[in-house]
């Protein structure tokens, strides 16, 4: 314990002596945190469109205003020139047009088919498809009112007498449906990975760069206490970084927290050990700092692309879906989401825990064995 004391003694010197690795460590997370949790969002913000009302009637107003009230989609402008408002929709001035054909108020109040055309600018396929779900559902909601009015307006008394179905949705977990509450989670878990991995990747490596680590090899120092000096320093620092963005997620954006913080540490301190020891398994392997941070950042991509950060693991190709069984990021950003967002508890989750338990026992032997230790 007493050779341990000393490595992380000097590991925190070196550490607090490089001005420039301090605010990549305590000023950057927080940062990332900030630009990322508004920028990572597939929300459908404001969508521009254009108009082509050919029939200039009360409903096809009515039904341009009902796009504008959402609060989602902005008239841009209006035109009769078909070929016109196609400019606009190739120089990217709008990403909708609407095509509302002659006779349109009088085929929809006769109840004869009263059809509308939507030119969606496809090249972000997402969004387009957000647009056509959000415009599918406005105009389903214009036709049932006017069949509702057409009914009313019968002569049949007993139609008039119709009985609506009105539907009150519940949402459970995230009920103002706020993308922020569902990435922040997985944002912190990115970050603390990327502290966890970059850093302890270029550990040994540095050591090996500046020299020092023939003047560590030459002392009894053992492997394993050579490896805990330097994983402990990072894996303090990056508890420190969650806890900072555990807390500016509580009280900056309002995350709700239903399950209990103590088991988001404890999965977390395992997390560290998992991602750490791999970093200093590529530290081990490599010859250069920038050797290690380019091995690193490849890993730290797939581990974010897989990890159903931005998109469901489920909707993934099978192949994809089985490397992620081996993506510790994955683990831990869905017990992030399941234990913050739903209340989840140790048998929802313990699962996924004894396997990055199981994770991080192999890696971190594997990165002992790797060093090589010599005696002069």
């Amino acid at each position: 314990m007493r050779i341990i004391r000393f490595l992380l003694r000097k590991e925190f010197l070196q550490i607090f002596r490089n001005k420039a690795m301090l605010p990549i460590l305590f000023v950057m997370p927080v940062i990332q945190l900030l630009v990322l949790s508004f920028a990572a969002t597939y929300e459908l913000k404001e969508v521009d469109f254009a108009l082509l009302d050919m029939d200039q009637s009360r409903v096809s107003r009515e039904l341009a205003a009902k796009f504008q009230s959402t609060g989602y989609f902005n008239l841009q402008a209006e035109t009769f020139d078909r070929n016109k408002a196609m400019e606009w929709l190739d120089a990217r001035r709008v990403s909708l047009i609407i095509i509302v054909p002659p006779d349109f108020e009088e085929d929809l109040t006769n109840g004869r088919e009263a059809p509308v055309q939507l030119i969606i600018d496809a090249v972000d396929g997402s969004t387009a498809g957000l647009i056509q779900s959000y415009s599918a559902s406005i105009l389903n909601d214009l036709n049932a009112e006017k069949q509702l009015e057409l009914k009313i307006k019968s002569a049949d008394p007993a139609v008039v007498q119709v009985k609506t179905i009105n539907l009150i949705p519940q949402n459970w977990y995230n009920p103002d449906l706020d993308y922020i509450t569902f990435m922040v989670p997985g944002i912190l878990v990115v970050l603390v990975s990327m502290i966890g991995l970059f850093l302890s990747g270029m550990n040994i490596v540095r050591e090996q760069e500046i020299g020092t680590i023939e003047q560590l090899n030459v002392t009894p120092i053992r492997k394993y206490q050579f490896m805990v000096g330097k994983l402990l320093p990072f894996w303090i620092i990056g508890m420190f970084d969650l806890l900072v963005g555990l807390a500016l997620a509580r009280y900056g954006f309002h995350i709700p927290f239903l399950g209990n913080l103590a088991t988001i540490l404890v999965v977390a301190g395992i997390f560290l050990v998992v991602i750490q020891s791999l970093g200093l398994l590529i530290s081990t392997m490599t010859n250069t700092q920038q050797q290690a941070m380019f091995i690193a950042w490849f890993i730290m991509v797939v581990f974010i692309l897989l990890g159903g950060l931005f998109t469901p693991i489920e909707s993934m190709p099978g192949w994809a879906q089985n490397i992620t069984l081996a993506n510790p990021v994955a683990y831990f950003i869905k017990i992030m989401r399941m234990v913050l967002l739903k209340g989840a508890g140790w048998q929802e989750i313990q699962v996924m825990v004894y396997t990055l338990i199981g994770m991080g026992s192999v890696l971190l032997m594997v990165s002992i064995n790797r060093y090589k230790k010599t005696t002069g």
